[in-house]
């Protein structure tokens, strides 16, 4: 089953947004855009229904987390009794539609296990999956693509992609996951750690216009970065958050949509930005 609510971290490039597991894994993304249907929609369901694992093999292990300071950038440490290792999540604002997750050996080793499970339309369609001449995996059902690149090595089981490696001291593995449509040329290849250093320029200099307001500024500068990653770039629309079909509390009939523009929401959320003079 799903992760509890609280144990998600927001990602996002203020077109769409993707929620990351304290487990590692992300259970819910709708691309290219926040109301299109999702790819990964475990948060309402179970893994079948699309979600993408990355965590130690090591049942034992420990985690903790943190965004990097004035960015939507998340970060995870893992640590178990061989070492710790980091994985760096984030979605570059920038042209195109890509979710990058980099992980980073930090002390010994660590064993990782992957597990990739794309389920468009809310989980109900499995896609083809083919290999490329570049070694990259396409994934298409119906007139939607995601194109997954990476160094590991992956193979299908039971309608799913999954691999296994280990990152030691010092080193690092990059995954990219790319969407794009399929009738169209497979989305092109970005390198991920230029990726991360605009990503984190982008989110820094975004942020560091929100001026100082005492012992209150970290926690401040972080809900604003929570607003703005909630902005559809495009028309400058504010969603009212990322999710849909969540109800205010289990058993309950409020579970609407709120991927789209609610202007009370939104008139908030304008007024936040104001008042610290964006």
């Amino acid at each position: 089953m799903a992760s509890r609510i609280e144990d998600y971290a927001l990602i996002g490039d203020c077109k769409t947004a993707a929620l990351v597991g304290r487990d590692g894994a992300i259970d819910w993304l709708c691309w290219p855009r926040f109301d299109s249907a999702a790819c990964f929609a475990a948060l309402l369901g179970s893994a079948d229904n699309g979600r993408w694992l990355i965590a130690p093999q090591e049942a034992s292990h420990t985690a903790r987390r943190h965004y990097r300071p004035g960015t939507l950038v998340l970060e995870t440490e893992f640590a178990t009794e061989t070492g710790r290792a980091a994985v760096v999540d984030f979605m570059p604002p920038a042209d195109g539609a890509h979710l990058v997750r980099i992980v980073i050996g930090r002390t010994g080793k660590v064993d990782f296990a992957t597990e990739f499970v794309a389920r468009f339309n809310y989980g109900a369609s499995v896609p083809w999956v083919n290999r490329r001449d570049d070694g990259a995996l396409d994934m298409i059902a119906g007139p939607e693509r995601l194109t997954l690149r990476t160094s590991v090595a992956l193979h299908g089981e039971d309608l799913k992609t999954v691999g296994a490696f280990t990152v030691e001291a010092g080193e690092t593995i990059a995954f990219v996951l790319s969407y794009g449509a399929s009738f169209e040329a497979v989305p092109p290849a970005i390198d991920p750690l230029a990726a991360l250093e605009q990503a984190e320029t982008f989110w820094r200099q975004w942020s560091d216009r929100c001026p100082a307001v005492g012992p209150w500024t970290d926690a401040v500068k972080r809900s604003l970065i929570t607003l703005k990653a909630l902005t559809y770039a495009p028309t400058g629309g504010i969603v009212a958050a990322a999710t849909t079909s969540l109800p205010e509390h289990l058993g309950g009939v409020r579970n609407w949509d709120y991927r789209f523009c609610w202007l009370r929401d939104a008139t908030f959320t304008l007024l936040a930005f104001i008042h610290l003079g964006y």
